[in-house]
């Protein structure tokens, strides 16, 4: 006999108590009576929690990678790709938005900006595309601050990663190892040499190997977001200022010149 699911509960329904979806679906308060404002509010809060997951994941990573775990960090790693093609193809929900459209809340936003995104910064960070000028904006919220000003300073993934490298062998000057931790990275010869050597043994069974391919994964998954947000705001702004004072499309097609993992990608021109 097939039994229906359980329709009576002595209290809360266990999927709110769990989710929460009650209080997620409370948190959307458009500006405007524009019915197409809840797409724009809700796809940017749907990429503030993929942003916050994506950050959950390579911190993961970081952990296993410390441990010298690499075949442990490709779980999470895997899960960060397949969460930045979740952001990836967030995008979608706003295709249909022209600069007609957009404008009819735009002014209402006031300076308000994705440019101004917290946990946008901690990815960042992560991934190792790091300035000190970008938290800013946080100085007057002091928790928010003191956060990225502690994200800053830290190890990114890519500095764990070169410190797996030189505890398996390659020589990876010491300054190398620290010259991340807080301010722009500066590509290294000795970084690119190593990641050459890898790609000489592409056996499957080569824990290394396989670290720079889902590495790689991420770092595209990432530049996709990153092209489909300079898309999206051409496509609905043109070249005008962005909404933070910032210059909007010139800004974003700068910043996708600095590269995520940088001598994984050199490499393959020297391989």
């Amino acid at each position: 006999m097939v039994s229906g699911p359980r329709l009576d509960f002595p209290d809360q329904v266990p999927y709110e108590a769990y989710v929460h979806a009650g209080a997620l679906h409370s948190l959307q308060q458009p500006l405007s009576k524009d019915p197409g404002e809840m797409s724009f509010l809700m796809v940017s809060q749907v990429m503030e929690l993929w942003f916050g997951l994506s950050c959950h994941e390579l911190r993961e990573a970081q952990r296993l990678l410390r441990e010298d775990d690499v075949w442990g960090a490709l779980a999470p790693l895997r899960r960060t790709k397949l969460h930045l093609e979740g952001l990836v193809a967030a995008w979608n929900g706003l295709r249909w938005m022209t600069p007609s459209d957009f404008n009819r809340f735009r002014e209402l936003l006031g300076e308000a900006s994705g440019f101004q995104s917290a946990m946008y910064r901690h990815l960042e960070f992560l991934l190792g595309l790091k300035s000190e000028a970008l938290i800013r904006p946080f100085k007057r919220q002091a928790d928010l601050y003191d956060e990225l000003t502690t994200a800053l300073a830290a190890p990114s993934l890519w500095d764990d990663v070169t410190a797996v490298l030189a505890r398996r062998g390659f020589d990876i000057p010491a300054e190398v190892l620290t010259a991340g931790h807080a301010g722009e990275y500066v590509p290294s010869p000795a970084v690119e040499r190593a990641w050459v050597e890898i790609y000489r043994d592409d056996r499957a069974d080569n824990p290394l190997y396989v670290l720079g391919e889902v590495l790689a994964d991420v770092a595209e998954e990432f530049g996709l977001w990153r092209y489909k947000h300079l898309t999206a705001v051409q496509r609905t702004m043109g070249n005008k200022i962005g909404s933070g004072g910032s210059s909007g499309a010139a800004w974003l097609t700068r910043s996708m010149g600095r590269v995520v993992f940088p001598e994984l990608w050199s490499a393959r021109t020297v391989i």
